[in-house]
């Protein structure tokens, strides 16, 4: 009873709780910027805005392809907090990508090709660091399902302290933060404009928002998964673990300059050895 509870909701707040955070986001970005900033609700009043607009897609597939990046989100996430196997969670998140870079690539907008293919070269930096964490979970609690790791006696950030600061690390690619905003960004750069959502507008807009705020939960529950434990305590302890390491991503997205792609992919591959490598190593040798 308890995975269908926790199904159902991270399938209906966690657009309620992207949101919040996406206004959280904004309002501690305005004010490191000494700006007073927005109200907490504005991307609710965004997203509703874009829905009252006029269904404009530059083609008849654009939209589907958002939908589909879209529910293969929520699928991942429903396995992930229906404690199911995370190897698939993290495959299925991977698919869900691969829409996004689809959606982007089906109009002509050399904006949103140009983003396209930045998101194939992050996928390709982060991808082999999500893949050894999975197996760091197997490694540290001898199963690949959640429901397995959340009931260990102790929390697995005790031996995978190297992957959390990895996934930390990849985290800030997949939510788009500065400096690796390469793809697309919060904010227009000078030379693509918006990247992979350039041609995106109304409710085509919409869809690719509400994707990224369960993306967004996704992520952080992934986060979660480090500091659970079968001790009820625990739970507060990985809320604020989660909140902790969001508020790390905002400043690091306010006091960090963007980098190239070259750059992106060769720290990324570098934070994956020194991280992740040596944490699964040391991790097989004490088993």
């Amino acid at each position: 009873m308890m995975p269908v509870i926790s199904v159902l909701g991270y399938l209906l707040l966690a657009p309620l709780v992207g949101g919040l955070l996406d206004g959280l986001d904004r309002r501690v970005s305005a004010r490191m910027q000494g700006r007073q900033g927005p109200p907490m609700l504005q991307p609710f009043y965004d997203i509703k805005k874009l829905f009252s607009k006029q269904m404009i897609a530059v083609n008849s597939v654009q939209m589907l392809l958002n939908l589909s990046y879209l529910v293969f989100l929520a699928v991942a996430g429903s396995m992930l907090f229906a404690g199911a196997d995370i190897l698939m969670c993290l495959f299925i998140l991977s698919t869900a990508d691969m829409f996004l870079v689809m959606a982007a690539s089906s109009d002509s907008s050399p904006f949103a090709t140009l983003g396209a293919g930045r998101e194939m070269i992050q996928m390709m930096a982060y991808e082999p660091l999500t893949l050894l964490m999975a197996v760091g979970f197997y490694l540290a609690t001898g199963s690949f399902h959640v429901g397995d790791i959340i009931r260990m006696p102790h929390s697995a950030v005790l031996v995978m302290p190297g992957f959390l600061l990895g996934f930390m690390f990849i985290t800030a690619i997949k939510l788009r933060k500065s400096p690796f905003d390469l793809s697309t960004s919060h904010h227009a750069h000078q030379e693509m404009v918006k990247g992979i959502t350039t041609e995106m507008a109304g409710p085509t807009l919409a869809v690719m928002n509400i994707a990224e705020y369960y993306e967004m939960v996704l992520m952080l529950g992934i986060v979660a998964l480090f500091f659970l434990n079968e001790h009820w305590w625990s739970w507060p302890i990985a809320i604020v673990a989660c909140l902790v390491v969001f508020l790390l991503e905002i400043l690091w997205d306010n006091v960090s300059a963007r980098v190239k792609w070259r750059t992106l992919l060769d720290g990324c591959w570098v934070v994956t050895l020194l991280t992740g490598g040596l944490n699964g190593l040391i991790l097989m040798l004490v088993r």
